[in-house]
């Protein structure tokens, strides 16, 4: 493929998945690069040339053809979608892996020469691979001297590093050969692995120092003897040659002359010692570490006749040894006999201090609102007393005395000092108030009403909300404390508040509102310039009419004879004086139509007769 990106794992499993077939013992890893080192660099630089035919990519991620050593894929971005995000088969957080983005073309992408091997030597040769991609299935071939020994099949795409091997075995006068691994499938979307822990061994039979756990023997104990248990006839001649180790195993050295199948350990000072042996066939393979195996390590301890202990406890505690109990400052001696039956004299030098006045210094809050868990104790500092000091909180224990995102409660800390000293206290966190608000009961109102709020609080608010399902805010300014509002129609009326710290109640109420249509229409007028009833118009309770939209006077031949059109109801002024043309008309019955739009902007009409009276 020619642009892949790599795709995030959540999870990725060290399992193994083992094909290699030595059941006995292997020797050192003759490939010393085989796990391809460490480094805090996401990219080995220079190219360490091992893939023929393939080019080194320096800025990663590689593409077909190309391949790099690399500690982690996950931060190169640009593969995401496609490939898993990984680090290589170890627990080093810097270890480097290969990762090869195979060529469309199958081939070889990695080869070694290994020489200086023995003839007639049985070797295990593996390698851990990971499938990077759920695309084409890598397929991968191992192959000794160009000649293919070995084929993993289809490797699964499971998020797993899968170790693939098989043995072999040296012919007559062979001491060298070409190992390499050969991409068996074709490019393209997929076939992308990552390749770690390439090991190349000898491989023998099982090799043991019995019994394998530790072994502990006494100061005045006679010398042990250390027996070479080999199992099977791989070997039909085998030698040997004793080691010991005096860094715990990290590195070893021959003991001179130690080439029997036994070894007498008689050093009785009391300390760990290490051993192991090497095997081989040959008296040369022996000496060559490509061409023999390793025995287990076995661990003598030899425990110590006399122990002098020092100890200082705190005042009111007692130091147990052996069957006796010692609470004050002295010197002790007593013999006693240890699980393995050494006879030891034990030396006690004890001294008992005065308990200190141990004083912690905490910083606490309680939580921002009743029930919350976003509280904190800190521990600032603890003085007197003797460092380092185990604290406990509610029994269990705690590194730094801190906790964060508690609620309400008791919280009891024990500290115990160096030598013992003890001191338990309480932390009491206190549930703040609940933040409660109240509308008060329901209302009824009718079209047009005002109402006034003004909510009750437990705590003063510093925000205040005021919103229905029809509308997201009710009041036009910040913060209304007390509300006026002329509702066109029912519905439920929230409030939320919140405090200072951010603690929000919210309180709701049912306004009904009354949607009865207020208008009077007369059914008579004269215009005599009386003062009285001279106009008709529309008359109506305010504000429950917000318009006269239009009004009409018609005769009884469907002439129009008065109109009007976006005026208010109540004003005599604004209706109709009986005249048409600015003439008088006679008196009777007259037809009106009207369009009235009220608070809700619901628009009514109106139709019916008025009698014109002289």
């Amino acid at each position: 493929m020619t642009s892949k990106i790599l795709i995030s794992i959540l999870f990725i499993s060290f399992y193994h998945l083992t094909y290699s077939q030595c059941s006995g013992n292997l020797g050192d890893n003759i490939f010393t690069d085989g796990d391809f080192g460490s480094g805090v660099s996401n990219i080995l630089i220079p190219d360490p040339q091992i893939a023929p035919g393939y080019s080194y990519q320096n800025t990663p991620p590689p593409y077909d053809g190309e391949y790099c050593i690399t500690n982690n894929t996950s931060i190169w971005g640009g593969f995401g979608e496609y490939w898993a995000n990984i680090n290589d088969n170890s627990p080093d957080p810097n270890g480097y892996m290969m990762v090869v983005n195979c060529d469309y073309e199958p081939g070889l992408f990695y080869e070694e020469l290994v020489e200086n091997l023995c003839e007639n030597t049985l070797y295990v040769f593996s390698v851990d691979i990971f499938n990077l991609s759920d695309g084409i299935r890598p397929n991968v071939s191992f192959l000794i001297d160009g000649i293919n020994q070995y084929t993993t099949g289809d490797i699964p795409y499971n998020f797993q590093w899968n170790t693939y091997g098989f043995t072999f075995t040296t012919s007559s006068g062979q001491n060298s050969v070409t190992l390499a691994l050969q991409n068996n499938a074709e490019g393209g979307i997929g076939n992308d692995l990552a390749l770690d822990n390439i090991s190349f061994r000898a491989c023998g039979p099982t090799t043991l120092i019995l019994p394998e756990d530790i072994t502990n023997i006494c100061e005045d104990d006679s010398e042990l003897e250390l027996e070479a248990t080999i199992i099977g006839t791989l070997y039909d001649t085998p030698h040997i040659q004793w080691q010991q180790s005096f860094d715990q195993g990290n590195t070893w050295v021959n003991i001179m002359g130690a080439n029997n199948f036994s070894y007498i350990h008689n050093s009785f000072s009391s300390n760990f010692y290490y051993y192991r042996y090497l095997l081989a066939n040959e008296a040369d393979n022996l000496l060559n570490n490509k061409c023999r195996v390793i025995s287990n390590t076995k661990i003598i301890e030899v425990v110590p006749k006399f122990y002098s202990i020092t100890d200082t406890i705190c005042e009111g505690l007692s130091y147990t040894l052996g069957n006796q109990s010692y609470s004050s400052s002295g010197t002790y001696t007593d013999s006693l006999i240890s699980s393995i039956g050494c006879d030891s004299i034990v030396t006690l030098h004890l001294t008992t201090i005065p308990h200190p006045d141990i004083i912690p210094i905490f910083d606490y809050q309680e939580p921002n609102c009743y029930n919350e868990q976003n509280g904190y104790i800190t521990l600032d500092t603890i003085l007197n007393g003797t460092p380092p000091f185990e604290i406990t909180i509610n029994n269990e224990a705690s590194s730094n005395g801190t906790l964060y995102n508690i609620g309400h409660g008791n919280y009891t800390y024990t500290f115990t000092d160096a030598y013992g000293c003890l001191l338990e206290t309480n932390i009491e966190i206190i549930n703040p108030p609940l933040f409660e608000i109240d509308l008060g009961e329901d209302i009824s109102i009718t079209l047009g009403e005002t109402i006034e709020l003004t909510p009750n609080y437990s705590i003063i608010p510093e925000t205040i909300e005021w919103y229905t399902a029809e509308s997201s805010s009710i009041c036009e300014i910040d913060n209304c404390y007390s509300l006026e509002w002329t509702p066109y129609q029912s519905s439920i009326l929230y409030v939320t508040a919140t405090t200072n710290k951010g603690c929000t109640a919210t309180n709701s109420i049912d306004i009904e509102v009354d949607d009865s249509r207020y208008v009077y229409i007369p059914n008579s007028f004269s215009p005599n310039s009386d003062g009285y009833n001279d106009f008709f118009t529309i008359y109506s309770a305010v504000p429950n009419v917000e318009e006269i939209e239009y009004l009409g006077i018609f005769d009884r031949w469907g002439t129009l004879v008065y109109e009007n059109h976006h005026f208010l109801p109540n004003n005599e002024t604004l209706g109709w004086d009986g005249r048409y043309n600015n003439t008088e008309l006679p008196s009777g019955v007259y037809i009106y139509s009207a369009k009235i739009r009220f608070l809700d902007q619901k628009v009514i009409e109106y139709q019916g007769d008025v009698t014109l009276i002289k």
